[in-house]
């Protein structure tokens, strides 16, 4: 008997798109889980307007599908201008452990860099240790002590990659610029994860 192959594709999608709902079920169920004392996981996903995950303001919003269905996705934001934030990086429940948030992280990198980005920047949640093995497998730099534990360090994990040029991001050379939006997560609210 032969099996075929799944086919895969990588499409752009808009937060509105019926395609994208999935991956927003799934990632508040994901947030919630992880971090009970998270009052609104569906206000952390909607934190940001719909808009930043579009070209025309710097970011984009990509899905994997199989055979049409989403199995896969994230995005970017504008962060600054040589800056593209990653976000809702997501693989659905029933496709874990396949690659397959590798592979939309490489192909956000890959539209970034053409976008022109210089370098992405992401912040995962200190109880999210499958997000965290995630960047460090695919080269990004930890910003924080990943001899520490993460539940001491005070909010989001920072990580970042350079997209241009041979070296590596140090943590003592990136320094984005600073957000007013970005920083300690206000106490009694809870880590804000990625």
């Amino acid at each position: 008997m032969t099996t075929t192959a799944p086919r895969y594709e990588v499409r752009p999608a808009v937060l509105a798109d019926p395609l994208v709902q999935p991956l927003l079920s799934e990632l508040e169920y994901e947030y919630t889980t992880h971090y009970p004392s998270l009052a609104g996981a569906s206000k952390e996903l909607a934190r940001y307007p719909a808009e930043e995950f579009e070209p025309d303001h710097g970011g984009l919003l990509l899905l994997l599908l199989q055979d049409g269905e989403p199995v896969a996705g994230g995005a970017y934001r504008r962060y600054d201008e040589r800056t593209a934030e990653l976000k809702r990086i997501w693989t659905h429940s029933a496709h874990r452990r396949q690659g397959l948030a590798r592979r939309i992280v490489h192909e956000l990198e890959q539209a970034a860099a053409a976008a022109g980005y210089q370098q992405v920047y992401l912040t995962t949640g200190p109880r999210q240790p499958e997000a965290r093995g995630l960047y460090l497998v695919t080269g990004y730099t930890a910003l924080f002590d990943l001899t520490a534990d993460p539940e001491t360090l005070g909010g989001p994990l920072p990580f970042a990659k350079r997209l241009t040029g041979p070296k590596a991001v140090r943590p003592e050379d990136f320094r984005p610029t600073p957000r007013v939006d970005f920083g300690a997560v206000p106490t009694g609210s809870g880590p804000r994860p990625g």
